[in-house]
């Protein structure tokens, strides 16, 4: 399983239209797209787990691509659980 992180969304952006981009290399195992707490926007960016292959495939394929009229940048989520926090 890998986390990718997906940068650079419109803000009219929805989970159900990223989902059908993301299912056309494989299964989408979770998606949480950020969303405006007032307006229910999209905040540009979303975190997607799928399964390695496929997810190496949405990379190669979306990563510097156009979607909803915003050039969207696809990668591995850099962010490491247990780490950050509190100082």
């Amino acid at each position: 399983m890998i986390t990718l992180a997906v940068r650079g969304l419109a803000r009219s952006t929805t989970e159900d239209n990223l989902t059908s981009l993301f299912t056309q290399y494989g299964v989408v195992r979770s998606l949480k797209l950020a969303k405006d707490l007032f307006s229910g926007d999209c905040k540009g960016f979303a975190i997607i787990e799928m399964e390695g292959h496929e997810a190496r495939a949405a990379i190669a394929a979306l990563d510097g691509s156009e979607f909803n009229g915003a050039m969207i940048r696809v990668g591995p989520d850099r962010m490491q659980k247990g780490r950050g926090g509190r100082r």
